[in-house]
């Protein structure tokens, strides 16, 4: 008899691949993916801690899992098992075990490749299940070959944990050391993608560019290695990685970006500051200038490359001369797209024991705001600039009005226009007609006319 699971996750698009794996993992159990939590037989958590109260979202979604449990039991309706999965859990395991004792499992995201011993346990009425260990290589060697997820665009983890110790971050402690996959494990994994429908991988690593899995004669590869590698995939359209660090941009892979076809122009690489002392007291272990030589030496190789980052406002001591440096290097680099947050402490990092440099709300919420004016000018600028150009669109589904589909461009621009749905999973050739802030509005191209009819 079928089961229902509902998966909720949070965060970055690691846990977007790991929720993807752990329904492949129970789906030989006989559960099936539902979006609907009211009426599931299991409804995992899948948290992150790296946004702000991350803890207390956790919570709060618990207690609302709890009282679906209890109207569903009172209803006649079976029970539900309820698991936390992630960063948090790693993070916070015996808290949630304590503070939420109706929580059935508990693990963090290098354990869930054990979900069926977990479920097997409490089947066996062994109370709640704590599995918080690091045992990265046993997941990946674990997970089935099958996928249930049938993507057009699809994430694969070719890298996870970290060693930069950045003072803000948790990755290092609810991800572990950094670890890489073999070569022919993520070949392998990229041909089954292919062979289900997807025609774009987008690498994944918490420090993707630090790459050095081993291949089948036992050599350390590189990012720019296995890039290469991938390309010579048949029915591999595009080719994407994320998350890098400016450290890792070593000179083959900003050669990549100019040798390799469908590795797309846009990359996001976190500076995070342009201050430098800022940048030394986040341990991030480069200067401001340093990350502009490697923006140059990008562009110097891919000219039309588009760049994303992540910024921090308000880290503990900035001044407003230091927050300014921040600007500068924005103004200087120019973003198509970028993340910025205010500056809020997490337990256990460095950065959190700093008390008495802490930046007030007020100063940070207006710094913020300078910032995202700045960064939000720099992208509206930059589509307005895809106004009248031809761009290779990969059509990916249907859009909200009728007769649209949406599609994404090279540079990660969401694109609309009106097309036949027969046309999803194809490249088409999009003539833009309008540049928005968030994305571009175009119509096909004539020579994509015979197709479109």
């Amino acid at each position: 008899m079928t089961k229902k699971l509902y998966i909720s996750t949070y965060g970055c698009q690691m846990n977007v691949y790991d929720s993807a794996r752990m329904a492949d993992i129970l789906s030989p159990l006989g559960y099936s993916l539902t979006q609907d939590p009211t009426d599931a037989d299991m409804s995992i958590l899948n948290t992150c801690h790296i946004r702000e109260k991350a803890s207390e979202k956790t919570f709060s979604e618990l207690g609302r899992l709890r009282n679906m449990r209890r109207d569903k039991q009172s209803e006649g309706r079976g029970d539900m098992l309820i698991a936390v999965a992630g960063c948090v859990a790693q993070a916070e395991g015996d808290e949630i075990i304590k503070r939420a004792p109706y929580v059935n499992m508990v693990f963090g995201p290098q354990s869930y490749h054990k979900l069926p011993e977990m479920l097997a346990e409490t089947a066996r009425g062994a109370g709640q299940v704590l599995d918080t260990d690091f045992p990265v290589e046993p997941k990946f060697d674990s997970l089935p070959d099958e996928a249930i997820d049938k993507n057009l665009g699809a994430f694969l983890t070719v890298q996870e944990g970290c060693d930069k110790f950045c003072a803000f971050c948790v990755v290092p402690y609810t991800r572990g050391a950094e670890f890489s996959r073999a070569t022919d494990d993520i070949l392998k994994e990229a041909r089954r993608m292919i062979a289900n429908g997807t025609k774009e991988i987008t690498l994944l690593g918490q420090n993707v560019n630090a790459y050095h899995g081993l291949d089948k004669n036992g050599k350390s590869r590189s990012l720019a290695d296995l890039i290469q590698m991938l390309a010579e995939l048949d029915g591999l359209e595009r080719l994407r990685y994320t998350t890098s660090h400016p450290l890792e941009m070593t000179e083959d892979l900003c050669k990549a970006h100019r040798d390799v076809d469908i590795l797309m122009p846009y990359l996001h690489l976190p500076v995070q500051a342009g201050s430098d002392r800022i940048l030394e007291a986040m341990n991030r272990r480069h200067t401001a200038d340093e990350y502009r030589r490697i923006i140059d030496k990008l562009r110097h190789y891919k000219p039309d490359l588009a760049l994303s980052g992540d910024f921090i406002v308000g880290f503990p001591g900035e001044t407003e001369a230091e927050f300014e440096d921040t600007l500068r290097l924005v103004e200087d680099v120019t973003y198509a797209q970028a993340y910025s947050f205010k500056y809020s402490p997490r337990p256990g990092t460095p950065a959190a024991g700093l008390d008495h440099e802490m930046i007030a709300e007020d100063v940070k919420s207006e710094r913020l705001a300078r910032l995202q004016k700045l960064l939000n000018e720099q992208q509206l600028a930059f589509n307005k600039s895809f106004e009248g150009k031809t761009v290779p669109v990969l059509l990916e589904r249907e859009g909200r009005r009728d007769g649209q589909l949406v599609g994404r461009s090279p540079y990660m621009q969401s694109v609309y226009v009106q097309s036949p749905p027969h046309r999803i999973g194809r490249v088409a050739e999009v003539i833009i007609d309008e540049g928005n802030a968030n994305s571009l509005r175009g119509q096909l191209s004539p020579g994509n006319a015979q197709d479109a009819a």
